[in-house]
This record gives C-alpha cells, structure tokens and sequence, in this order.
C-alpha cells in the first residue's frame, strides 16, 4: 500500500512538577486539569487561526494532449494546479474529507477512472470500473465510489453502476458488484444520510430510488424528457432532476417518490447544484447545437421558481458551490475561445453577478465539464486543507492518512483521564 504523509501542527506541552510523594491528589488533579486547559486553549486559538481558509475548486477539462484537472484557490480564484490524467476528463466527485478527487474518464474507450490526492494533487491510482464511465458521486461516509456505466446500445439491459470500495480491509479501490440499471443510467446523487441512492435514467424518462443497503431500485419516478443531473437538498426532503429534453427541472418529494414542482429553466440545462443552506439551486444553460447558451438559472427552493438568470461564459457545463454558499463556479466548455482563458465564471450568491473569472494563464483548459469543491472545516472539526506550496510536512513511520490531515494531539505525558482532542481516525470510526 503507498505510503501516506501526515502533516502535524506542534502543540507546546507544558511541564508542571509534580511529586506524587509530597502532593495530595486533589491538588495533583487541579494541576492535571490547568494543563490540560491551557493545551486545549492553544489548540482552540490554532485552529481559529487556520480553520478559516477557503477551500479549493477542481475543474476537469478534457484536455489538449491528455486530460486534466485545475485546482482554483476559492480564496483568491487564482489557479494554484494542474493536475494530467489518463484520457478525457469528465465528470468530478470529492470525498467527504476532501482528500480524495475521483475522475471519470469519459473519452468513450476507456473504462476507468482517476483517483487524484489533493494532499500532493497527484494521481495515486487508476482503477478500472467498466465500459463508459461517465457520472461518479461518493456516498457521505466516503466509503464507496459510484460511477455511472453509460452504453449506447438502446436494447440492451446490461447498463450498470459500478460500486468501488475505496477502503476494504489492507486492499482499496476494489471493485464491487455493480447495481443493475438497465437503460442508459446518467447521474446518481445519495441522501445526506447515505441510506438512498437517486439516479437518473435518460432513455425512458425515470429517476430510480435505490436502497443503498441492499442496492436494490425501491422505486421508480416519473419526470421530464431525457432527464439526465441530479441533486439533493441538504436535509434530503428534495431531488431535483433536470430534463435536458424539455428544458425543465422536476422536484420530487423524498417522502412520497412523487414530482411535485416542475421549473422551466433555460435551453440546454447541463449541471444542477444546490446552495448549502437548501435555499437556492443553480443549473447551468449551455444551449443548444445551433445556438450556444451562456446563462445559469436561480431557482428559489421554497416557491420552485427561477428567481435570477446569470450571464456567464458561453456554453456552461459544470457549477459548484462553495461550503459557505458565497460563491459558486461555472465551468465553461466554449470551444471556439481564441485563447482559451477565462474558463472559469465566479458568482457572487448575493448578488447574482460575476465578479471574477479564473485566467489560467500558459495553461489551456479546453472544454472543462465539470467542477467540484472541497469542504471548509469548521472549527470543531479536524483540520483539512490542500496546501500546495508547504513543504514542512513531516514523515512518521506509521502514517495512514494524506498531509492535508493536521492531527491535533494532546495525549502527550498526559493520563488518559486528562482532557484530549479527538484525531480524525476517530472521527472517521464513529461516523
């Protein structure tokens, strides 16, 4: 297995005399318990000094000589990466811990896809998932990786998403058995509790609900024409589906698996995101063949109605937005750019303008599809962070997971009786 690189932050450790001869012990435990508020002080004040830095945009591009992924800083929306990957890149998912970037390869021959480590911004494996890979999402736990299986064959019932378990035991990226879906399966999203799978399938016009138990289609819904991304609100009440064919978005009610609003969005709707907090979504307008489109729709979740409509770029594939629902990144596929640049449309959620684009300089990012951002930690939270310049990281001889973790520890000559912080291994177990 390749060996991970834990990046630490020091915390001080105080050295208190204390004589278990000569101090009673309810003396023995008030010292025990300043130092360890003192420790506890000094992590809380790190971690405020770093828990507020902005996570990091990744766009997939299809690429010149082979595909790649630009890694945006959200803070400055200035590029900070280029990251090649094996033939086309496609469709864009993100593990929950930000650790991960998994990529589909959607060039039509290949069958796998890419798994990026945005501790390094390196590919650290390649895994081979089947035929036409083309949608991949991560279920909330980060455990699985579902990729969508797309074939063109209208008669045949072998479409499929393949099921990768990122962690099996000491063996990871293996391969599962895929979840049968028959006609031309498109996007798949999971509820925020990760007990239901949500996916597309264009060909005849339904969403299936899958249990993510059992992987077992529950349920089978009516929607648009040719229906094709999807998304699901925050608190897993809402599905919103866009129908490419009818230029709409149908919402289903979780709780009954029926369409209960139908909102008619611009021409060409390529990529659906809704806003952390549920209020808003965002679906991108590319157009059509004749005539390219250059918009985003805003539609209010309350009232199912377009409330805004964003003139970016021409022809927008992929949006995202970012954890604080500030911001949010739209990737733009124009292919008859002159110089390729400003590829990238920042909005301001508040104002619904954009306020920046994302030039990438002596790089060219040609036809970017799609876009994903990493987790801002809170401050109760372990530290995650994709740095690209630091290199005061540390190597330890037992290191299991990326130097983007930060591990706060202090155990260090304390009793276990005394106060800790608890380290992402844990946090990862109970979850």
């Amino acid at each position: 297995m390749k060996r991970k690189i834990t990046s630490t932050i020091e915390i001080a450790t105080f050295s208190i005399p204390l004589s278990s001869m000569t101090t009673p012990n309810k003396v023995r435990r008030q010292h025990i318990l300043i130092r360890a508020l003192r420790i506890t002080a000094f992590a809380i004040l790190t971690l405020v000094s770093v828990a507020g830095a902005a996570p990091f945009a990744y766009v997939t591009s299809i690429g010149i000589d082979t595909g790649t992924v630009f890694v945006i800083d959200t803070a400055t929306d200035n590029l900070t990466a280029v990251v090649p990957i094996e033939g086309w890149a496609g469709e864009a998912a993100i593990s929950p811990a930000g650790t991960k970037v998994y990529v589909t390869d959607i060039s039509g021959i290949s069958t796998t896809i890419s798994i990026i480590d945005t501790a390094t911004n390196t590919v650290d494996a390649v895994v081979d998932v089947g035929s036409y890979p083309r949608k991949i999402t991560v279920n909330p736990k980060g455990s699985r990786v579902y990729v969508t299986n797309r074939y063109s064959r209208v008669d045949d019932n072998s479409n499929n998403v393949s099921v990768v378990n990122t962690v099996i035991g000491t063996s990871t990226n293996t391969v599962m058995d895929p979840i049968n879906m028959g006609l031309s399966t498109y996007d798949i999203a999971f509820s925020p509790d990760g007990k239901k799978i949500y996916a597309t399938n264009s060909r005849n016009n339904t969403t299936s609900v899958i249990d993510a138990t059992t992987n077992k289609i529950i349920a089978a819904v009516s929607v648009g024409d040719y229906p094709t991304d999807i998304a699901v609100s925050p608190d897993g009440n809402k599905v919103y589906v866009i129908n490419s064919g009818s230029n709409n978005v149908s919402v289903i009610d979780t709780a009954t698996n029926n369409v209960t609003g139908s909102v008619p969005v611009g021409n060409g709707p390529g990529d659906i995101a809704v806003s952390p907090d549920g209020t808003k979504i965002y679906v991108t307008n590319s157009g059509s063949y004749d005539e390219q489109g250059n918009t985003v729709s805003v539609i209010d979740a309350v009232t199912n109605k377009v409330i805004a409509t964003v003139y970016v770029g021409t022809a927008p594939k992929g949006v995202a937005v970012t954890p604080d629902g500030k911001k949010a990144y739209v990737a733009i596929s124009n292919g008859y750019s002159s110089d390729y640049k400003d590829n990238v449309s920042v909005i301001d959620t508040a104002t619904n303008k954009v306020t920046a684009t994302v030039n990438t300089g002596k790089y060219t990012m040609n036809y970017p599809v799609g876009v994903v951002i990493g987790p801002i930690i809170k401050p109760n939270e372990p530290f995650i962070k994709s740095n690209i310049t630091d290199q005061s990281t540390k190597a330890t001889s037992n290191e299991t997971y990326p130097s983007t973790m930060v591990t706060l520890n202090t155990t260090e000559n304390i009793s276990v009786e005394e106060t800790n912080l608890p380290s992402y291994e844990e946090k990862m177990l109970s979850s």
